[in-house]
């Protein structure tokens, strides 16, 4: 028969599978009304972004659900793509053209453009390449990005859908304004980090009598543009200056003292200056007192002309110049130093200014209803469900959303004004004239926000608006999986986005992966130089070793460390799997080959297909509720330990033999169980899997294309378990014993097996010649009564028999007698803890019935070990 290579290199055929996958057309999901859809949308890179082990992670369990699903029957489709990612894909052109001697300003909006799509079609797309490595089996067929033509049609649509609502409207609020990137950024791209500063108390003096109030700022430089200085009505502390005016310190303008609901009396003086241009809630408190705006920092972070010597001043330095003047006239009361929460920007890191700025506008207050009542019946599920706060809160305190950009490349605002009339025009296309006649239009120049177009992802990439049969098939998506960082930037969105275009939500659960941090626990980054590129990995290791080491011991919303080592010892499974197929392949006869129904098994064969069978029942129960490294855990273990371990060593001699009967038996199980491992690793491994598939006798098609395993409960050998798990548990025992007294393994020594229990003889009798091949016995002997006590043999004692090694002159009593008292500690310690829990009240009375009998039989099964412990002690103390 054919054999594998004699040693695993995944570079001999990583490559080689993938291209026979995608040729093959393996991953092309096809519109079957025989077959229920499934559908996963792939979280959009950067369009010039690189693999990192977050996406790896990512992608790789969005690989293990679909691959699943399409060996299952159902007519899986993942939908891949990338994001033109607006102000990071800017950024670097912008960087480019000026290592170049340009300026944006210069090229204008056509060549800049141009400039940006060449940069997009340079680097653009070397993250495809590099999940192909990882063994993605997405359609590419239906590769989408967020500038395609139709994906820009349903933007469009999207927006003048929304401006006829009356959903979305243009103008003067407060945005957070990121100088560096020249744009207003929305409230879920701002990252809030703490920061030590400081706390400026500044008199402002009043102007129709002797004395001052005494206000604290952490931005001196924004009182240039105060308007008023606000106290709560209720604080009875102030009730007599309300309505009095200040003479605003630097600038000299009149500002009255109101009062306003918003301040709290208990924070600081319970009084707070008024700056409506640069602060979101005193825009509100402005708007209520018709206080006007007062514009003092410029989109570049610059104090405007109108303002003296700070005109023309980068913002902190404005702010050590109106300091310093402040205290030279005796107006600075006092500094403080200060912990406060500053904004940044999400992409550059600069820190955020909040400005007022004609700016267009998503009316979020029906949609934030409408997103929180889809999670509260149960349509949305968040896994872990813990960040379903996360998802509340974020509802419940959202403002309305900022959707322009002033930048270039991204989707224009589909807006047209009329120089001449002012009115304004919403429209795909450019219209020939206004309502007034006149041709002099111009199109509004901002974009939209990146997250606008990713909002529709789910609907959009199948084809809407249009009535695609993809779009009527596949949508609404199954399950989402992505970071759990983006909840509001994109999970909320696509939520509400779906409610308002289709109807319906655009996915049924969202699973959400954690952080990758380093082996310390630091979290990866550039200035920590403690990135770990995939591609290196999967080139030094293979693709299946990372995937595997992505995903065990991981488990949703929750970090994880990334530790080369167990990258190592997953190649090493790989390893383990691949030669123990190898010695299968090079003891087996594809004539010889029979269904496992046919035959009359044997009680090891039982067993292991038994436990194959019930590893298919947990890890289908793991996976559907995404439990994933769970079932990639009960995977690992049950190859190397159960299959490799012991069931091949177990059935070695009958494939050595001339008992050609029992050697068809242990092939055909052999055949059996590695076929059910194959195809539950196959989403986990697939390189190595579709590897050894190919060697399989009776095979149909390539691994991906075969059929999900089925638990039988014909196949459920409760009786043969419970034998064999005695025995294992038996020459577990004996191979310890042997350890502990230094005994080589060559040596062959004699088990006496005794036991007053009738069947516990019958059921050692017939494992016979498994003590002798694996339990290093020279030959086996059954008693049912105790043995002479005179005879030196080793004892181990087992539930309800004991087993004795006659070892003469090779054992050193006193080392055995310091394992029984060893062994009897530990049933001690087992007795207090069951006699504890039956004696709690709160146990016997609360736990299953079923649960508290067990912990009964334990006690009864320790006490009667302890017993038999004892008396071996006081056997040997007897010798001494």
């Amino acid at each position: 028969m054919k054999n594998l290579d004699k040693n695993y290199n995944p570079k001999s055929f990583e490559d080689r599978i993938y291209k026979t996958w995608k040729d093959g057309q393996y991953f092309v999901a096809k519109i079957d009304e025989n077959k229920k859809p499934f559908t996963i949308v792939m979280p959009p890179p950067n369009v010039t972004g690189n693999l990192h082990l977050g996406h790896a992670l990512n992608n790789t369990l969005q690989d293990i659900l679909i691959r699943r699903k399409r060996m299952q029957g159902y007519s899986a489709l993942w939908v891949p793509g990338t994001d033109h990612a607006s102000i990071s894909t800017e950024m670097k052109v912008v960087q480019k053209i000026e290592s170049e001697g340009k300026t944006k300003a210069e090229l204008g909006r056509e060549e800049f453009l141009k400039e940006a799509w060449e940069w997009t079609y340079e680097y653009g797309g070397n993250i495809k390449n590099q999940l192909e490595k990882l063994g993605v089996s997405c359609d590419w067929s239906r590769e989408a990005f967020t500038l395609d033509e139709n994906l820009s049609n349903a933007v469009q649509e999207v927006f003048i859908k929304m401006y006829k609502d009356g959903l979305i409207y243009r103008g003067d609020r407060i945005v957070n304004w990121c100088v560096s990137c020249g744009t207003a950024v929305s409230d879920a791209e701002v990252v809030h980090k703490d920061e030590s500063g400081q706390l400026w108390h500044i008199r402002y003096p009043f102007k129709n009598k002797e004395g001052y109030i005494v206000i604290a700022t952490t931005r001196p430089e924004t009182m240039l543009g105060d308007l008023a200085v606000a106290v709560n009505p209720n604080d009875e502390r102030y009730e007599d200056i309300v309505g009095e005016t200040l003479v605003l310190p630097l600038v000299n303008r009149e500002i009255p003292i109101i009062s306003d609901e918003y301040v709290e009396m208990e924070f600081g003086t319970g009084m707070v200056k008024i700056t409506p241009s640069h602060d979101p809630n005193d825009f509100e408190v402005g708007a209520r007192h018709n206080l006007g705006q007062c514009v003092v920092i410029d989109e570049k972070g610059y104090i405007p002309e109108g303002y003296g010597k700070y005109s023309g001043k980068e913002r902190l330095e404005a702010r050590k110049a109106i300091v310093a003047d402040l205290e030279k006239l005796g107006l600075l009361d006092k500094i403080e130093d200060h912990e406060h929460s500053v904004g940044h920007c999400e992409r550059c890191g600069a820190v955020i200014e909040p400005v007022i700025s004609k700016q267009w506008f998503v009316k979020m207050e029906n949609f934030a209803k409408e997103a929180l009542e889809v999670y509260k019946n149960g349509e949305v599920n968040l896994i872990p469900s813990r960040l379903g706060k996360v998802y509340e809160n974020w509802l419940t305190g959202t403002r309305d959303w900022t959707i322009s950009r002033q930048l270039w490349w991204g989707h224009r605002i589909p807006i047209y004004y009329c120089d001449d009339c002012g009115e304004i025009i919403v429209s795909k296309e450019r219209p020939e004239k206004c309502t007034c006649g006149s041709t002099n239009l111009r199109q509004d120049p901002d974009t939209l926000d990146t997250w606008f177009s990713s909002a529709l992802w789910p609907f959009s990439t199948l084809g809407w608006p249009e009535k695609t049969p993809d779009l009527e098939y596949f949508f609404p998506t199954d399950v989402l999986v992505t970071g759990y960082d983006i909840i509001f930037f994109w999970v909320i969105r696509m939520v509400f986005s779906s409610l308002y275009n289709m109807g319906k939500v655009p996915f049924k659960d969202v699973y959400f992966t954690g952080l990758i941090r380093d082996s310390q626990g630091r979290k990866m980054s550039k200035s920590l130089n403690n990135g770990i590129d995939p591609l290196e990995v999967i080139d030094q290791y293979g693709a299946d070793a990372l995937r595997f080491t992505l995903v065990t011991g991981n488990s949703p919303g929750n970090d994880m460390r990334f530790y080369m080592e167990r990258v190592e010892a997953n190649r090493n499974f790989a390893n383990k799997l691949w030669n123990a197929t190898r010695f299968i392949f090079m003891n087996l006869d594809e004539d010889n080959i029979k269904n496992i129904d046919d035959l009359e098994l044997e009680n090891v064969d039982k067993w292991i297909i038994s436990r194959a069978n019930n590893l298919i029942k947990n890890v289908d129960e793991n996976i559907d509720k995404y439990e994933i490294g769970l079932a990639a855990d009960k995977i690992y273990d049950f190859v190397w330990n159960e299959f490799c371990d012991w069931y091949i060593e177990l059935v070695k001699t009958r494939l050595y033999n001339s008992d050609l009967e029992r050697s068809i038996k242990a092939q055909s199980t052999l055949i059996h169980v590695l076929d059910i491992i194959l195809k539950l690793l196959h989403p986990f491994m697939p390189y190595i899997t579709e590897e050894i598939y190919s060697i399989m006798p009776n095979k149909k098609d390539m691994l991906i294309n075969e059929t999900w395993p089925k638990y039988e409960s014909s196949y459920e050998f409760i009786n043969e378990e419970e034998k064999i798990d005695i025995m294992i548990n038996a020459i577990k025992s004996i191979r310890n014993a042997r350890a502990e007294l230094n005994i080589a393994p060559s040596k062959k020594a004699e088990l006496i097996f005794s036991s007053k229990d009738r069947n516990s003889i019958d059921t050692l009798k017939e494992l016979t010649e498994h003590f002798k091949t694996l339990g290093g016995a020279s030959s086996v002997k059954f008693l049912e009564e105790d043995l002479d006590e005179n005879i030196d043999a080793i004892s181990i004692v087992q539930n309800k028999f004991k087993i004795f090694i006659p070892l003469a002159d090779l054992v050193d009593y006193s080392k055995e007698l310091e394992r029984l008292e060893k062994e009897a500690e530990k049933l001690k310690s087992e007795i207090k803890r069951a006699s504890g829990k039956l004696s709690n009240e709160k146990f016997t009375s609360k736990a299953p019935e079923k649960v508290v009998q067990e912990e009964r039989d334990k006690l009864v099964k320790y006490e009667g070990m302890l017993e038999e412990v004892n008396s071996s002690i006081e056997g040997i103390k007897a010798k001494l």
